[in-house]
């Protein structure tokens, strides 16, 4: 599908074309579990604390994320994953339905178990975190069917988003070949790398690490203060994976992007920080709409650092408020 934005439009022509958009989220999808409760006395049997259950919630956790976000800016968004046939499985699908998603990727493997996260909160604090999970790469018939879903569904979106969290959905097999078809197809590719395949997503549009990853995923070390020495190794990096382009998130020093014969360094708008959990999600998200919309470098990172740190300002993750991100847009681009 080809795009539908143009390179000069206002901000609100933007946001009203982030409507008209379908993007596809490949990548581990998962769900979080949150139990909630108060502790009035050690447990007899062994020296640990009793929670006494006040309520639970589901939530959409991994990719589940990024597609709260694509879908709260407006655009539709479509999830490509594999998970269980299990009871989390049916949960996560439910949730997935229940928020209006569109499933049309989401395959289920009896041969695999769904990654489900659960907290226990007493009062403020997260008393233990269980996690039931599976960090094996899918096996060949599974990486068969999500390949040919990718591709059944790559020509009607406008851009591809790669979510990975090292659960074994994306393998450098499956990356490689829905990159090369999605090039073939004119659809942008865009990156959120973890360490396990970072050096995989070859040819794709857009790659975005944050200082961590980037530091880990080269096995170099550098000093992000001193300019030349850190853009020489985003240099590296795009030469290394053959990439269009590289938006790298530098936390409290905002972000940097090099694309498209640009680069631009911005830094962090100044604010109450309440909790940095999810920003990265969001960033990718509003980096991905950007780019299926062929607007500027400096749209990109300014809008993606722009909403990084919004969602930081709200306690917990979060999806983006389109309006107030809008509103912001407004003032500072």
């Amino acid at each position: 599908m080809s795009p539908v934005g143009v390179l000069d439009m206002s901000i609100d022509e933007l946001f009203d074309q982030f409507d008209k958009l379908r993007v596809l989220i490949v990548g581990d999808v998962m769900l979080d579990s949150y139990v909630w409760g108060r502790v009035e006395r050690i447990s007899p049997e062994a020296p640990v604390p009793v929670v006494t259950v006040d309520r639970r919630e589901l939530r959409l956790g991994g990719a589940g994320n990024v597609l709260l976000n694509v879908q709260a800016l407006g655009a539709e968004a479509i999830i490509c994953s594999i998970i269980g046939t299990d009871a989390p499985g049916d949960q996560l699908e439910q949730e997935l339905c229940n928020r209006g998603l569109n499933c049309d990727g989401l395959i289920r493997s009896a041969d695999r178990i769904t990654t489900i996260k659960e907290r226990i909160i007493a009062g403020s604090q997260q008393v233990v975190r269980v996690d039931t999970e599976t960090d094996k790469y899918i096996t060949t018939d599974e990486r068969t069917r999500l390949i040919a879903k990718a591709k059944e569904l790559i020509p009607t979106c406008h851009v591809v988003i790669f979510e990975d969290y090292d659960k074994g959905v994306l393998s450098k097999e499956a990356i490689a070949e829905i990159t090369d078809f999605a090039n073939e197809q004119g659809v942008p590719t865009v990156v959120d790398p973890k360490k396990r395949n970072f050096l995989s997503y070859q040819n794709t549009t857009l790659f975005k690490p944050n200082l961590k990853e980037l530091r880990e995923g080269l096995k170099v070390d550098f000093d992000v203060d001193k300019p030349e020495e850190f853009q020489a190794v985003v240099r590296q990096l795009k030469e290394t994976l053959n990439l269009k382009g590289a938006l790298i998130t530098l936390s409290e020093r905002g972000a940097y992007i090099d694309y498209k014969e640009e680069r631009l360094k911005l830094p962090a708008h100044i604010r109450k920080i309440a909790d940095v959990s999810g920003a990265g999600d969001t960033v990718i998200s509003i980096a991905a709409c950007c780019v299926a919309l062929q607007q500027p470098p400096h749209i990109i990172a300014g809008l993606s650092n722009l909403g990084g740190g919004l969602v930081c300002e709200s306690v917990g993750v979060v999806p983006i408020d389109k309006a107030l991100l809008k509103q912001e847009a407004k003032e500072s681009l």
